[in-house]
């Protein structure tokens, strides 16, 4: 099969297309026919070195699929309400990259009716991960408000979209004003653009003075005190990623005082029991928005799978609203 490979550690011209052994699947997996595959900021990490696959995981980049299923394990699919042929996505941890990748079953999900392959490749990384850290780590509830920072990347237009049809107020950071009106088309309540003003009065004029109740933070570092001053009492702050560094110093006493919750995760090398949970929470709450198109995929660009370096080099200029996907 053909596949993308990472040559060496590197930019985006690493990224070669070859002839690539075809994944045999094993139990409670499938081989899914990729057409389409989702490019995200830990492929990027991985291309350059600083972000390896976990134990047993390909070492092909790729994080979400959408393709037909191949072959599989007959027992796991049939409990899915899968078979042979069937239109699905998937997250997994490496392989995407590819012309065939396999899957767990349990990761895998049901095309939505009317969509294409390459608005349902666009789907698993963010939403399994806007599902589990801002609905179940961080239990945003309908009637509470959620800042997301980042809120014009693909893991932010999720966000905007899962938090305003599940009842809650969205306030999001962005780095241009472009941007903020992306999101507010997208359903943003407040659009801070953190060039031109600072978030953390931003946040308590828009809130007078109360603060908001969970934090999504792709950034970190710094941003982690600054978090604190934007958090109401009892709020949550969810780190998912730490681009602005991992060391933070914040005021400590507000935590205590205030009741705060300052917490994390990474998703990728979480077992696949866990991983079939947020699958099975997205299928019963999320899938019918989907179906509706009350939530609608946001796709800044296609490339075809031999402009993979183009791709990359999109990703990394920062200028896109939403997700870059690949099509064989």
């Amino acid at each position: 099969m053909k596949a993308l490979a990472i040559s060496r550690p590197g930019g985006p011209e690493v990224l070669q297309l070859v002839e690539w052994p075809v994944p045999q699947p094993g139990a409670g997996e499938c081989l899914i026919r990729v057409q389409a595959y989702g490019v995200n900021r830990p492929d990027v990490l991985q291309r350059k070195g600083a972000y390896p696959p976990p134990p047993g995981a390909s070492e092909l980049p790729g994080l979400e699929v959408a393709g037909t299923v191949a072959e599989g394990d007959a027992a796991a699919l049939a409990e899915a309400g899968l078979k042979i042929g069937d239109a699905v996505c998937a997250l997994v941890a490496g392989g995407g990259y590819a012309e065939l990748c396999t899957a767990p079953v349990a990761q895998c999900l049901p095309v939505p009716a009317g969509w294409s392959m390459a608005e349902a490749a666009s789907l698993p990384e963010t939403f399994f991960t806007v599902w589990s850290n801002v609905f179940e780590r961080a239990r945003l509830q309908p009637g509470e408000s959620l800042l997301v920072h980042g809120g014009s990347s693909g893991i932010g237009v999720t966000a905007i979209q899962l938090a305003k049809a599940l009842g809650s107020r969205v306030l999001v950071t962005v780095g241009s004003a472009a941007k903020a009106e992306a999101c507010r088309r997208l359903g943003a309540d407040v659009a801070i653009n953190y060039r031109d003003e600072d978030f953390v009065e931003a946040v308590k004029t828009a809130t007078e003075g109360r603060g908001v109740d969970v934090i999504l933070d792709m950034v970190a570092g710094a941003y982690v005190a600054r978090n604190v001053q934007c958090l109401a009492d009892d709020g949550r702050a969810v780190i998912i990623a730490v681009q602005g560094g991992v060391k933070a110093e914040f005021d400590a006493g507000q935590v205590l005082r205030r009741r705060l919750t300052i917490t994390g995760s990474t998703l990728r090398p979480r077992p696949v029991a866990f991983k079939a949970e947020i699958a099975r929470a997205l299928r019963e709450r999320v899938w019918p928005l989907l179906e509706s198109r009350r939530v609608a995929p946001v796709i800044y660009r296609q490339f075809p799978a031999t402009e993979a370096a183009a791709a990359h080099a999109l990703m990394e200029s920062g200028e896109h609203v939403g997700k870059i996907v690949l099509c064989w």
